[in-house]
């Protein structure tokens, strides 16, 4: 069975059909609305937001094959916080006073975060996916419910999170 792939970047949820999908989706008798009904359904979670996906089309049967990829995990709590851009300055270990932060996340962001991430972080456990996000919040200048993250990942190997991460 042949197939074809066209990799495109769209906004979540708002794949048109139009170029670059059409010209090459139509000729194959492949529906175009239903196809980008699918994607936008697949990139809901993403809205806001541009996101990779790959289309892998199968000619012979008229079927097709989303994956989708999972912007930069930056990006996705910048959006979560309403924010344009992260701090420029990170928490670092002796520097005194805090650096400049851009937001403040709840422990609900982190974990929904976490969740979308989990699987392109390659993270064998949500717990280890929300300590990769709190690492991204060091490094844009994003409290966690008014803390640095450092001292909440700390809470999160004490398992001081254990029950929010079931």
């Amino acid at each position: 069975m042949a197939k074809e792939s066209i990799k495109i970047i769209i906004e979540g949820g708002k794949a048109m059909p139009g170029p670059p999908l059409a010209p090459k989706v139509s000729p194959m008798g492949i529906n175009v609305k239903l196809l980008v009904d699918d994607i936008n359904k697949a990139t809901k979670a993403f809205e806001g937001i541009k996101v990779p996906v790959e289309v892998i089309l199968y000619p012979d049967t008229k079927k097709w094959e989303l994956k989708v990829g999972t912007p930069p995990t930056s990006q996705l709590m910048l959006k979560e916080l309403k924010v344009e851009k992260g701090s420029g300055s990170s928490w670092k270990e002796g520097t005194e006073g805090k650096p400049a932060t851009v937001g403040n996340a709840t422990k609900e962001i982190i974990v929904k975060v976490a969740k979308l991430k989990m699987e392109s972080m390659g993270a064998r456990t949500l717990k280890n996916a929300v300590k990769n996000v709190l690492g991204t919040c060091v490094s844009a200048g994003i409290t966690v419910e008014g803390k640095n993250p450092k001292d909440i990942t700390k809470e999160v190997n004490e398992g001081h999170w254990d029950s929010l991460l079931k």
